[in-house]
């Protein structure tokens, strides 16, 4: 059950944050939508943030304990990277790895910290954050054969950053009362071209690529105390991808 929890959800105007506010909007929580490109409107779930900004996360958390009291909940979701996203490896500036280890990877550490000291308070709370299954398995290139698509070498490295840093706070924060999971989303459909298309959903045991709804119950299963005794996991959901 998420009914009547306080859940944030970053990034949750984007291709997977819609589902899972959604779907969590459903299960009856409280959700709050942490996204750049919005107005404030706590009563309505919305509130204006950059992760990526120290200052604009704390005053995003104070509105949300303001409002409603309590965080019970928080997704890490959101995805910022910068315009040279998916450069080819020789060919990535120093300058550029750096901003996405710290767009990504350093914004999920300084929300959960602030988050878990509410939590901690109240022995009470959960954490999913979103991966990858290339945080879990080397990238198959043949699937990119004929197209454009690079897979970003940043973004294996801070996917399996971010499993983990799940495990390490996992552990920390077990006796606490608090669990961190994460789910490992595989390759989801958002209008690739036809190559890969073809290329991924051959190789994928379930012959399709994901859809952003496949993901969102995952999501809010381990958010829910049906998940109670649950922590430190990886749920990865990738119809069969790594099973091979």
């Amino acid at each position: 059950m998420v009914k009547e929890k306080v859940i944030i959800v970053t990034g949750g105007s984007g291709l997977l944050g819609t589902e899972m506010v959604k779907d969590l909007q459903n299960k009856g929580a409280y959700v709050i939508n942490f996204d750049i490109n919005q107005d404030t409107d706590v009563q309505n779930g919305f509130v204006n943030c950059d992760i990526t900004d120290s200052q604009s996360v704390d005053a995003a958390l104070d509105a949300v304990v303001s409002h409603y009291g309590r965080i019970d909940g928080l997704v890490n979701n959101a995805y910022p990277r910068t315009k040279d996203w998916g450069t080819p490896f020789e060919e990535i500036q120093f300058a550029s790895w750096k901003a996405n280890v710290d767009m990504q990877l350093n914004s999920m550490f300084y929300i959960s910290q602030q988050v878990l000291k509410g939590m901690k308070e109240r022995k009470s709370g959960n954490i999913v954050n979103i991966a990858s299954i290339y945080g879990v398995v080397g990238n198959d290139w043949t699937v990119y054969e004929g197209t454009s698509i690079v897979s970003p070498a940043a973004y294996a490295a801070i996917k399996g950053g971010v499993i983990n840093f799940t495990r390490y706070l996992a552990a920390l924060y077990g006796k606490d009362g608090i669990r961190i999971n994460c789910v490992s989303p595989g390759g989801i459909f958002n209008n690739q071209s036809e190559p890969f298309v073809r290329a991924y959903e051959k190789k994928v045991p379930m012959q399709r690529l994901g859809k952003p709804d496949d993901i969102a119950p995952a999501v809010s299963f381990l958010l829910s105390d049906e998940a109670e005794y649950i922590t430190g996991q990886n749920l990865i959901v990738d119809g069969g991808w790594t099973a091979i």
